[in-house]
């Protein structure tokens, strides 16, 4: 990849992972980004097995492993009954297979970002990109960039490169924030828990961990919410709002009380969708900006994490682009079909106004999970494993 030139479009985790890694084979990467200065946006995350894989690549795996808080459980209750309708655990994989980290957004983006530095990438800001053409980047005010030999799309799901229309967000969103973890907390700093009300109403806490050394170690709570509801909730008060969750879920109390300003939650609105082929008019997409979903199965950075890893790998691995490119898409595919059909399967059982999927799920669902071989199913789906992503990267120029 020596003496290549390549132009990042996106400065989030797709576009750093992928900046990182093609800087480091000696590419000349300038990443685009139309913030002032690179920051983070959201809140936190589980990195999973095959995500963590490729942040040890990078070489940032560790310095996460510091600040974050190890996963082993992903946990769920309906509520008012009580019955337990999700137990995912990382140990049914077996052969010490590991177990999920969640992380503050901020802390992988700041680690990213060092190691996009350290690998010589530049960065051009305030660069809001509305197209691109001949290896360009075309900015919005009619400026254009140099040519590159190759455009990376790291835009997101609203990416003015990838998608003609923009996708229509799916019913529900949620309202994230980022809590301190309350002191003699009895939630399970190993855990990510949840209570629902059928699907209609969600309410979550994922330990995080700290955003960097010697920083309070915090929880990303979140609640889910119809985009059509967002509006009510603006103009209503927090106390309202902090007695729905309360009666969804008392213990919480200890988060609720940090919430004083509605400013303090960020709603995220979410969309599915999947372009046909990564390539488009001289671009290849990444992440959301290629394939975006729900949060139900998590998988949103860790994919994003992988497409950065394969597009760099079949980049070193084959001299020519047009080559490389049909490498790299042949290696994501079959994986991104399996968890885009996953996530568009499960998102109506906890995010949805039927009581047709809450059912399902209470009482089909839950109860088939525990049934072997569902538990190891379940973990491998979670841990982002199925598809086999990291041997279909390893393979890239085999043969």
């Amino acid at each position: 990849m020596n003496g290549r030139s390549i132009a990042i479009a996106g400065g989030g985790i797709a576009g750093l992972a992928c900046a990182a890694l093609m800087g480091r084979a000696g590419a000349r990467v300038v990443v685009h980004d139309r913030m002032d200065a690179p920051a983070p946006v959201g809140s936190g995350l589980i990195l999973q097995p095959v995500g963590l894989a490729v942040l040890d690549e990078i070489g940032v795996g560790d310095r996460l492993r510091a600040l974050g808080a190890p996963i082993r459980r992903l946990f769920g209750r309906v509520q008012p009954s009580g019955r337990v309708v999700l137990d995912v655990r990382y140990r049914a994989l077996g052969g010490g297979a590991g177990e999920g980290l969640a992380v503050h957004r901020g802390a992988l983006f700041e680690a990213l970002l060092h190691a996009a530095r350290q690998a010589g990438v530049t960065f051009e800001s305030a660069c809001d990109v509305a197209g691109a053409a001949d290896g360009r980047l075309l900015l919005r005010g009619g400026a254009t960039t140099a040519k590159f030999d190759l455009v990376v799309d790291a835009l997101g799901v609203r990416s003015a490169l990838s998608h003609t229309l923009p996708l229509p967000p799916l019913p529900f969103g949620a309202l994230w924030g980022n809590l301190d973890w309350p002191a003699g907390s009895a939630f399970d700093a190993m855990a990510l828990e949840q209570r629902y009300e059928a699907a209609r109403r969600m309410v979550g806490v994922l330990p995080i961990g700290s955003v960097r050394p010697g920083a309070p170690r915090q929880a990303a709570f979140f609640w889910s919410l119809r985009h059509a509801d967002l509006a009510a909730w603006q103009e209503g008060g927090l106390e309202a709002w902090k007695a729905d969750v309360m009666h969804l879920w008392p213990q919480t109390a200890p988060f609720l009380a940090q919430v004083t300003r509605r400013e303090q939650l960020i709603f995220a609105s979410y969309c599915h969708g999947t372009l046909r082929s990564p390539l488009k008019d001289g671009v290849v997409h990444i992440g959301d900006s290629w394939h975006s979903a729900s949060p139900q199965l998590g998988q949103g950075a860790n994919m994003a994490l992988l497409d950065a890893l394969a597009l760099a790998r079949a980049m070193e691995r084959h001299a020519d682009i047009a080559t490389a490119m049909e490498a790299y898409a042949r290696a994501r595919l079959v994986h991104i079909r399996i968890y885009q059909l996953a996530s568009w399967m499960f998102t109506p059982a906890y995010q949805s106004d039927s009581d047709a999927a809450a059912w399902l799920r209470d009482w089909v669902l839950a109860p088939v999970s525990k049934l072997w071989p569902a538990p190891k199913i379940l973990a491998a789906l979670v841990a982002g494993a199925i598809g086999s992503p990291l041997a279909a990267i390893d393979a890239i120029g085999d043969g």
